[in-house]
């Protein structure tokens, strides 16, 4: 018979908040002219063995795109209440196979979560930094490539709250 083996391991995170003055909708309609939608065409394409071609689209495509999204306010009248807060996974298929080819285990935290909520007066963004989330593997390969979403996360979500 076969037992499961459970380990666990504590890692340093840091979260980032981007906060605007914009309005809920402006800052979602900015996420959403700078982040398209990913073209769900390349996945099927790798399912019928068309690697090369999927690669070929992906290099072309943009660099960060929308996998998918949760209307996180919705759950909220289970409550009673009303908010506007969005859950986005966001990332790249490239830049998560850099990562996976070296630790599979990053897959995990690939493509990234990020919140949009409404803020007060305004909006924002929250997500766990990639670097610190893909630093718990210790490999300097997936690190690189981390630090480089970061750059490019960070700045596409500031730009949309700009």
């Amino acid at each position: 018979m076969a037992t499961a083996t459970v380990t666990t391991r504590l890692y340093t995170n840091e979260h980032v908040t981007i906060r605007s003055s914009k309005p809920f909708a402006e800052t979602q309609a900015n996420l959403h002219s700078l982040v398209p939608r990913i073209d769900d065409g390349i996945f099927t394409l790798l399912r019928y063995g068309e690697a090369a071609r999927a690669l070929r689209e992906l290099e072309a495509s943009a660099n960060l795109s929308i996998f998918s999204f949760r209307d996180h306010g919705a759950l909220l009248a289970i409550a009673g209440q009303k908010r506007q807060s969005i859950q986005y996974d966001i990332g790249n298929p490239l830049t998560a196979s850099k990562m996976t080819r070296h630790q599979l285990s990053a897959g995990t935290y690939a493509p990234i979560r990020v919140l949009l909520r409404e803020d007060g007066e305004g909006s924002a963004f929250e997500y766990d930094r990639p670097a610190s989330v893909f630093a718990q593997f210790g490999d300097a390969q997936v690190d690189a490539v981390a630090r480089r979403l970061d750059s490019d996360l960070q700045a596409v979500l500031e730009a949309a709250a700009s």
